[in-house]
């Protein structure tokens, strides 16, 4: 009996493989990438993601995109001005409701410093949390989970990310998004006046 049930329980992921392909084969939306390069993954508060990202925006060398829901963390926005002040174009897209609940947020920050910052109010919630660096390059790398670019994050919640790495097609996934999202967004000068 258990061995039985050990074979069942070995057979649950491939199934849902098949079961998830099929999906995409009839016709549901989404896209299928290879999995190539290197995945981490961490989980606070126990992980350091906070650092893990800043490392990864401090190794960019030509853009860096950001999606942000809530974005308070102050030594990641520096890490986005230090890539900026090395050259690399850095762009955030974050969602305007929090960014006008959150009077903490380094938005304003990011701004001054020649980031360029549009707010998203299309949506209930603008609820990404996506950073794509160097798409464009063979070191690509996309880091996205549920941790949002704040102290609350890394110190009192359960948060995850993902940071794939050398994989162009997926991180030029996540800019097309960007851009998508980016194109009905507000100019951060625009808000900063109303």
């Amino acid at each position: 009996m258990m061995q039985r049930l050990q074979r069942i329980v070995r057979l649950i992921p491939v199934v849902a493989v098949l079961v998830a392909g099929s999906a995409l084969a009839d016709g549901a939306t989404g896209k299928h990438y290879a999995g190539v390069g290197s995945i981490d993954v961490a989980f606070t508060p126990a992980d350091r993601i906070d650092r893990l990202i800043i490392g990864e925006i401090d190794a960019s060398r030509y853009e860096v995109m950001v999606l942000a829901y809530s974005f308070t963390d102050r030594a990641i926005a520096r890490a986005l001005i230090r890539a900026r002040q090395r050259g690399a174009r850095v762009k955030v897209v974050a969602d305007r409701e929090q960014a006008r609940l959150l009077p903490q947020n380094v938005l304003a920050d990011l701004a001054a410093a020649g980031v360029d910052v549009w707010l998203d109010g299309n949506f209930q919630a603008a609820h990404n949390k996506v950073i794509v660096i160097d798409a464009d390059a063979p070191s690509a790398t996309t880091i996205t989970g549920s941790y949002n670019f704040t102290y609350a994050a890394q110190r009192g919640n359960a948060e995850n990310v993902i940071v794939l790495r050398d994989n162009p097609p997926v991180a030029r996934a996540y800019r097309d998004n960007w851009a998508r999202l980016k194109a009905r967004a507000t100019p951060w000068a625009d808000t900063a006046r109303q």
